[in-house]
């Protein structure tokens, strides 16, 4: 009887999330506090793909935040240099990011554990060293000027644009997630031979984990890159890319809408404590390691399994 009221909680819970976020710019007046909202919705994205791809598929890469630049990089410099159309460019920076998850997912079939972390942390620095050292094209540390979405000041647009891109795409993840292809992910992620043995494909599947996960950075990486209107590659320092990683292993790294609320919420409250300066980040690390030794599932997924009655 219980599992009848399980669709109506979750159609309930996702109703009132939606239905706030469309609400909050009518109480938030700062433009301030609309930006920081929007970047909280844009980590608490990158913080899904991650949470896809090691928390369902097993594959713990460091990856993310440099396929974040490079569809960032690719629609700036083809505004830059060619003068596309800026749809155009949007498909462009998420399809280059696609591909590029492609061949490193085809790359990364044999590694596994901290080999495959060691790839990924190699292949996230040479991208961001690349785009550093080739200043002439990429402008280097001096910043890429991309061009806005919206002709516009107002923080407005970018906040609805931003909080839509971040229903969509968790929608269209946890719908993957809930159907075979979430179950043979996870299949792999507890033991890729077993998996193998009865039928799965294994090679199939680990790419398609990486490619989907990559599109999904790619729509970060240009909203971003249009939203900022700059780009510099120490965005891509894998410093950033161990705060994303933070943010879903205490949101829980293993339900994918509890990882995406850590990223919105700790990312919020890490520029709330902006006063505090460095101190801020010692907090984020001190919450990090209470969570590691007594929270292992994360503080937010026992939460959401909790309201849901089920575990996603």
């Amino acid at each position: 009887m219980k599992a009848r009221h399980f669709p109506v909680r979750k159609i309930l819970f996702f109703s009132a999330i939606v239905l706030l976020g469309a609400l909050l710019p009518l109480a938030v007046s700062s433009s301030y506090w609309l930006h920081v909202l929007a970047m909280a919705y844009f980590y608490g994205l990158v913080a899904a793909t991650w949470s896809f791809l090691d928390g369902y598929a097993g594959q713990f890469s460091f990856g993310n935040i440099a396929l974040v630049m490079i569809a960032g990089y690719t629609s700036g410099l083809l505004g830059e240099y060619t003068g596309l159309p800026l749809l155009l460019r949007i498909v462009a920076g998420i399809a280059m990011s696609g591909l590029v998850g492609l061949v490193i997912g085809a790359l990364c079939l044999r590694f596994k554990g901290a080999y495959l972390s060691l790839f990924t942390i190699a292949f996230a620095e040479a991208v961001r060293l690349i785009i550093n050292t080739e200043h002439r094209f990429t402008r280097g540390p001096c910043g890429l000027r991309v061009d806005g979405f919206f002709d516009t000041t107002s923080q407005v647009p970018y906040y609805y644009l931003m909080f839509g891109i971040l229903v969509v795409s968790i929608f269209v993840m946890y719908r993957m997630l809930r159907s075979k292809w979430g179950l043979f992910f996870r299949a792999i992620r507890e033991d890729e031979d077993a998996a193998s043995a009865l039928g799965v494909n294994v090679v199939r599947y680990k790419i398609t984990a990486f490619v989907v996960t990559s599109m999904f950075c790619g729509v970060a990486g240009v909203f971003y890159a249009h939203f900022n209107r700059m780009l510099a590659p120490n965005f891509g320092q894998i410093t950033t890319m161990g705060l994303i990683i933070g943010m879903a292993v205490i949101g829980g790294v293993e339900n994918l809408v509890a990882a995406a609320m850590g990223g919105v919420l700790l990312q919020f409250g890490l520029e709330g404590l902006r006063d505090l300066g460095a101190w801020r980040l010692v907090v984020f690390g001190a919450l990090l390691m209470i969570v590691l030794r007594f929270a292992r599932n994360g503080l937010l997924a026992p939460l959401y399994r909790k309201l849901m009655g089920e575990e996603l």
